[in-house]
């Protein structure tokens, strides 16, 4: 019983912290501490600044073989595209009219890696585990902005080369994926960083996630899950029951264990990113919907992740 309660505390000391900065989040907004202006600028800062800074930070300050991790990416690459090409088959499935079948498919693939799924990863493994989440959210980036177009852009010829200009533009200008390169640049070429850069990059890195959760917390919109509630709960579902469980049952069987399992299964669990509302609304989808489903899978998450990492401790797993 001692055993069972000690895992369980661990499995909340990893959720329970993003939990409370949501909420505080949700708080701060409802009392006017902070506004939409305020979440919309600080948003800004984070995606293009400090967010970038801590991606960057983690990989070249890195003891762990970056190189190394090469196969576990290469898995999470498939197996992400494996699910994408599964839950497109089950959307269409229950949901035969094409109107909101995009935004069904990308809020059930499509995790926050970057805000939720990192904070989860530094809470639990700290820098290292941070610094091997970099490359992978990298690509899981990368990925999930071309899947988002496919599957928002309409079948015609001229929605085609639209849709190939948006996912140039996407990854080409994306200050994540931009960091992340210039981190494995400088870790694989030894590139000296000056401390004063150092020290001044960590200030900004230092800011990333309880700025980013008060902001995620502040947009949060409960009161919209009214609207459309089918599809709502069925992506949710498809991202936080069918995702985690698909991706972390291919990594076990493919030997994965300990940290690199754990990885895999907090990003796997994350909610559904907040792009997938910019993305929906780019593309002329129903970008209410999109909102809804973030709202519902950032709550209903902190559960079933918990969960999650407390079946995986209590076998031992990670």
């Amino acid at each position: 019983m001692g055993n069972i309660i000690e895992q369980l505390l661990f499995s909340a000391s990893i959720t329970g912290p993003i939990c409370l900065m949501l909420a505080l989040g949700v708080i701060l907004k409802r009392t006017q501490v902070i506004d939409e202006h305020f979440i919309d600028v600080a948003s800004k800062l984070v995606f293009n600044v400090t967010l970038p800074a801590l991606l960057f930070l983690s990989i070249i300050s890195s003891h762990h073989d970056l190189a190394a991790s090469a196969p576990l990416i290469g898995y999470g690459l498939l197996a992400n595209l494996l699910f994408f090409i599964l839950s497109t088959y089950a959307t269409k499935r229950f949901f035969p009219a094409p109107k909101d079948q995009g935004v069904i498919i990308q809020g059930g693939f499509r995790a926050n890696t970057a805000i939720i799924g990192l904070a989860y990863v530094s809470n639990a493994y700290g820098e290292s585990g941070v610094a091997l989440a970099a490359v992978y959210v990298a690509a899981m980036t990368l990925l999930y902005n071309i899947q988002a177009v496919v599957c928002l852009s309409p079948r015609d010829e001229e929605s085609s080369r639209h849709a190939f200009t948006v996912i140039i533009k996407t990854i080409t200008k994306n200050p994540l994926i931009i960091a992340i390169i210039l981190g494995m640049l400088f870790y694989l070429l030894a590139i000296p960083v000056p401390k004063m850069v150092l020290d001044a990059g960590q200030y900004f890195a230092n800011m990333t996630l309880p700025l980013a959760l008060l902001c995620t917390g502040g947009s949060l919109n409960i009161g919209s899950l009214k609207h459309e509630k089918y599809a709502t709960w069925f992506s949710t579902a498809l991202k936080l029951i069918f995702a985690p469980l698909f991706i972390s049952l291919g990594a076990l069987i493919f030997g994965y264990r300990g940290v690199e399992l754990a990885l895999v299964f907090l990003m796997s669990s994350a909610p559904t990113a907040a792009a997938s509302y910019v993305m929906a609304r780019a593309m002329g989808a129903n970008a209410t919907l999109a909102a809804n489903i973030i709202a519902l899978t950032t709550v209903c998450s902190l559960f079933t992740c918990t969960l999650g990492i407390f079946i995986l401790t209590i076998f031992g797993l990670i």
